[in-house]
């Protein structure tokens, strides 16, 4: 009798498991405000907007942020835009690791970076957080540098002195005309790190 109840623990936490390894938690960083709406800085907010709207998703305001949820392919994909701003991210990224049981493997960070040319997508599993402020603070809280991080990149085209007001500073005419379909990439890439899993989807997408 102890034996069969033991068993059927066992069976039903494994269960349990199988679940929260279909869980991912795809997190945008930007800060709050429509002043910041669409600056550079804020394209992690901008990705998982297009995918919301595209996918006729909606957020809905949570605990450290607006949290949207997005199926596909068996796959559930919580969509989260932190609203402790950036120099915080880490404490919104923890809390809902935490609360929505979802293993460090299954997290990805998006993030812009201004040593890459202007979309250039990189996706890496780790690394430093490169100067970036919401990725020093998430590395920070998590005490590991051992997550996926997909970077954006909106170049360098700024003057000596002048670092914060063009990443804090609205996209030019050239690059609203080129967003759309660096948007339509960076959907796709998410849904490949949700159903195809991270290496391949470095392979698939590193580059383009």
């Amino acid at each position: 009798m102890i034996k069969w109840i033991t068993n059927i623990f066992s069976i039903a936490k494994k269960e349990v498991s199988t679940e929260d390894m279909k869980k991912f938690l795809i997190v945008g960083l930007g800060n709050i405000g429509a002043e910041y709406a669409n600056t550079r800085h804020n394209i992690g907010f901008k990705v998982l907007d297009y995918l919301a709207k595209k996918e006729s998703l909606s957020f809905e305001t949570v605990k450290f942020g607006a949290l949207a949820e997005y199926k596909f392919k068996g796959k559930t994909m919580l969509l989260l835009k932190p609203n402790t701003y950036m120099n915080l991210s880490g404490k919104a990224v923890k809390f809902w690791m935490d609360k929505e049981k979802i293993s460090l493997e299954n997290i990805l960070i998006i993030t812009d970076d201004l040593n890459l040319s202007f979309g250039t997508i990189r996706i890496r599993s780790k690394g430093s957080d490169g100067g970036h402020n919401g990725l020093k603070n998430t590395t920070l809280v998590l005490n590991t540098q051992e997550y996926a991080r997909f970077r954006f990149g909106i170049s360098d085209e700024f003057k000596k002195g002048k670092q914060v007001d063009y990443v804090l500073g609205e996209w030019d005419e050239a690059e609203k005309e080129k967003l759309p379909e660096r948007l339509e990439l960076a959907s796709e890439i998410i849904k490949s790190f949700g159903s195809a899993g991270l290496e391949n989807t470095m392979t698939s997408f590193n580059g383009k």
